[in-house]
C-alpha cells in the first residue's frame, strides 16, 4: 500500500486547509486510513481515522469540531478538512494505513511522506 499526502501550506489563524491522502497498491477495503500530525520537538499524535468500507470515523478531542475526515473510494482518497485553524495545529501531517482504528501510530502499517502544516498567529 503507498499512501500520497497533499495540500498543506502556510495560512492564518481561522483559516481552512484540505489534505488530501491518495492511496494506491493492493486492495485497501480491508484497511483504516489515519491522519497523524507531529510537531517540532513533539510526538507523532493522532488526528482522525476512518474505515474504509463502513465509515467509521474516530477523532482526538483536540480536533473535534474543527476538522472533519471523509472518504471518496472512487479515487481512492480520504480528506482531511481543517477549520478554525490555531497555531498550535502546525505540523507534519501524515496519513497512514492500519487494519484497526487506533491512535497509535505503531498500529499502522503503511504511511505517507507527510505534508507541512503551518498557522501563522
Amino acid at each position: 500500500v503507498q499512501l500520497q499526502a497533499s495540500g498543506g501550506g502556510l495560512v492564518q489563524a481561522g483559516d481552512s486547509l484540505t489534505l488530501s491522502c491518495v492511496v494506491s497498491g493492493r486492495t485497501i477495503s480491508g484497511y483504516v486510513i489515519g491522519w497523524f500530525r507531529q510537531a517540532p520537538g513533539k510526538e507523532r499524535e493522532f488526528v482522525a481515522v476512518i474505515s474504509w468500507i463502513r465509515g467509521r470515523i474516530l477523532y482526538a478531542d483536540s480536533v473535534k469540531g474543527r476538522f472533519t475526515i471523509s472518504r471518496d473510494n472512487g479515487k481512492n482518497t480520504v480528506y482531511l478538512q481543517m477549520n478554525s485553524l490555531k497555531p498550535e495545529d502546525t505540523a507534519v501531517y501524515y496519513c497512514a494505513a492500519g487494519r484497526e482504528s487506533t491512535a497509535v501510530p505503531a498500529s499502522y502499517d503503511y504511511w505517507g511522506q507527510g505534508t507541512l502544516v503551518t498557522v501563522s498567529s
